[in-house]
C-alpha cells in the first residue's frame, strides 16, 4: 500500500511520525493558527475601530474662532407654553451662530405670559433660565439688529420669526425645511452631515450649526435659485403692468 503513495506524501507521513501523531500536530496547528489569527485580527480590529473614531471630526464643532458678525446667520429657537393650557407656544430661548458656527447671541427669554409648561424634555429649558432672563422686548430688538440686511438660515423659521414677532424678506430666508424629502432637522443631519442632534433635550445652538452646515453644503445653487426665482417674479410682474396699461389706454 505505501508502494503505491507518492514519495512526497510518504516523506511527509514519516515527518509527522517523528514528530507525533498527525491527530496530534493537526490540533495543535489549528490552535496555534486559530489563536494567531484570533489575536492579530482582533487586535487589528480594535486599532482600526479606536482610529476611525479618533480621526472621525464633529462637523458641529467650528473650525474657526471667528465670532463677527456675517453675511449669514443661522438662528434657532426653543419654544415654552403659555396660555391657560399650555399649548400655546412662546419665545424661551435664542440662539444665532455666524457661518463658521460660532455663536454670536444666545439668550434666555422671559415670555410676556405665565409659563405653564417648561417643556424641559424638548426645549432643555427650566424655571431656574427664566429667573434671570431678558425681557422679550430686549431680546426682539436685539435679533431685529443681527438679522437685518443678512441671509437667515434655519428650519421652519416661520414658526421662530412668529414667536420673536419679527419678519424678515424671503428672498433673505434659507429654511432647511423646505429643501428635500426630510423635513425634520434630525434627519436632514443624520442623512447629509453623518452627526446626531436632538436626541433628548434640543439645543438652539447646535440645531442653528446644523442648519447653517446644511446650507453651506449647497449654497451656490440654493442662492442661484432664490435669484433665479426672484427675477423670475419680477418679469411676471412687469408682463402684468404691461397687459393693465394696454387696457387702460384701449
Amino acid at each position: 500500500m505505501a508502494s503505491n503513495l507518492n514519495p512526497n506524501w510518504a516523506q511527509l507521513l514519516e515527518t509527522l511520525k517523528s514528530n507525533g501523531s498527525n491527530k496530534h500536530f493537526s490540533k495543535h496547528s489549528q490552535r496555534s493558527d486559530g489563536a494567531t489569527e484570533k489575536t492579530v485580527l482582533g487586535k487589528r480590529k480594535e486599532r482600526s475601530n479606536d482610529n476611525s473614531e479618533a480621526v472621525k471630526p464633529n462637523p458641529l464643532v467650528p473650525i474657526s474662532s471667528d465670532c463677527s458678525l456675517t453675511d449669514v446667520v443661522a438662528m434657532d429657537c426653543e419654544m415654552v407654553g403659555v396660555s391657560s393650557l399650555g399649548n400655546k407656544s412662546a419665545l424661551g430661548r435664542v440662539a444665532l451662530v455666524n457661518k463658521w458656527g460660532n455663536v454670536i447671541y444666545d439668550e434666555y427669554v422671559r415670555p410676556l405670559d405665565h409659563v405653564v409648561d417648561f417643556r424641559t424634555k424638548i426645549s432643555g429649558i427650566r424655571p431656574r433660565d427664566l429667573r434671570k432672563a431678558k425681557n422679550f422686548n430686549v431680546v426682539q430688538k436685539k435679533v431685529a439688529e443681527l438679522i437685518k440686511g443678512r441671509i437667515l438660515v434655519g428650519h421652519a423659521l416661520h414658526n421662530d420669526l412668529k414667536a420673536l414677532l419679527l419678519s424678515h424678506l424671503k428672498k433673505d430666508i434659507r429654511d432647511t425645511s423646505e429643501e428635500g424629502r426630510s423635513r425634520s432637522l434630525k434627519n436632514l443631519a443624520s442623512q447629509f452631515l453623518d452627526v446626531e442632534i436632538q436626541n433628548g433635550e434640543h439645543c438652539p445652538v447646535q440645531d442653528a450649526r446644523a442648519a447653517m452646515l446644511l446650507y453651506q453644503k449647497n449654497r451656490k445653487q440654493w442662492d442661484r435659485s432664490i435669484k433665479d426665482f426672484i427675477r423670475l417674479k419680477e418679469k411676471q410682474k412687469k408682463r402684468k403692468q404691461k397687459k393693465k396699461l394696454k387696457h387702460g389706454e384701449s
